[in-house]
């Protein structure tokens, strides 16, 4: 099991320190938190708390992802930064693996995409791309940034693309990791035919995530894919113990960010910076050091 960070939502100046500090208490990695807008109305509810309120994003500073990854990734040395999640479709995708590529370059092949579908309209509205067949237009995404981080000239014609031959540089040394987040049968094939998935958890609970796994390895044989690296990310939020831990390796997670403290709460995060240490530093010498 690898351990990653989970922050996000918190003041900006916490973020450097805290990487700092994973890396220093052995941690994987860090999840880097994505949202372009805060709209002033939307009828969207969101997918991942109980009543689909959004007020817990409001006034939250949100660091553009690739910005934060970038800023983690140069002020660490063995850390992964893995975004949880970009919202592709909704940017062009020939800069977005402009920037996954430069980023990965950076780090020495420490970068991971993360990335899926934005729920919300306002956003595809927003960036001047229509809501519908956004589908489609992932796959499409995917496709170029994949082509594109893998170095030579790629081209690319589709429905919504059409791109002559071009090559980026620099790019990585390995091929760049493209995890998928979501919830729905859509998003389980799709990860199928990548390198992981994102399973956005939060009460340590394991149910839920046991039918997610197992429709992912349905989907992985049926694409051939069952032999190929794949890694799972589930996040975990609160009292996080090895007996958690071990729920969720038993299902074949493979990576666990962590939090410890509601994310999706409504209120300011005022917690200071050195309980979060604290709670980190508790997390490492009670759990990763004994697994």
């Amino acid at each position: 099991m690898r351990f990653h960070y989970a922050e996000s939502m918190t003041a900006i100046t916490n973020y450097v320190p805290l990487a700092q500090a994973a890396e220093a208490h052995g941690y994987a990695g860090f999840t880097i938190p994505d949202s372009l807008i805060y709209p002033k109305a939307s009828d969207t509810s969101y997918s991942y708390t109980e009543d689909g309120g959004r007020e817990f994003l409001e006034n939250k500073p949100f660091i553009e992802s690739f910005i934060l990854a970038t800023a983690i990734g140069t002020a660490t040395k063995t850390l992964e930064m893995t975004t949880n999640v970009v919202k592709l479709p909704v940017r062009p995708p020939l800069y977005s693996a402009k920037l996954a590529a430069s980023i990965a370059a950076l780090t020495n092949n420490r970068f991971n995409l993360g990335v899926g579908l934005s729920v919300w309209p306002e956003d595809y509205e927003a960036m001047g791309v229509s809501f519908a067949k956004r589908g489609k237009r992932f796959d499409e995404c995917i496709e170029i940034v994949r082509g594109l981080c893998a170095g030579g000239y790629f081209e690319f014609h589709g429905e919504f693309y059409d791109l002559s031959p071009v090559k980026l540089n620099p790019v990585p040394t390995k091929p760049l990791p493209i995890l998928i987040g979501g919830y729905s049968d859509a998003a389980f094939k799709r990860a199928a035919h990548n390198d992981g998935f994102m399973y956005a958890g939060g009460d340590g609970g394991t149910d839920d995530l046991a039918n997610v796994v197992a429709k992912i390895a349905q989907y992985r044989g049926e694409a051939g894919t069952l032999d190929k690296p794949f890694r799972i990310f589930a996040t975990a939020m609160g009292a996080i113990d090895a007996d958690v831990v071990k729920r969720h390796a038993d299902l074949g997670v493979t990576d666990m960010p962590v939090a410890f403290r509601n994310l999706y709460a409504v209120e300011e995060d005022t917690q200071p910076l050195q309980q979060k240490l604290d709670d980190m530093a508790r997390f490492a010498d009670e759990v990763i050091a004994k697994i």
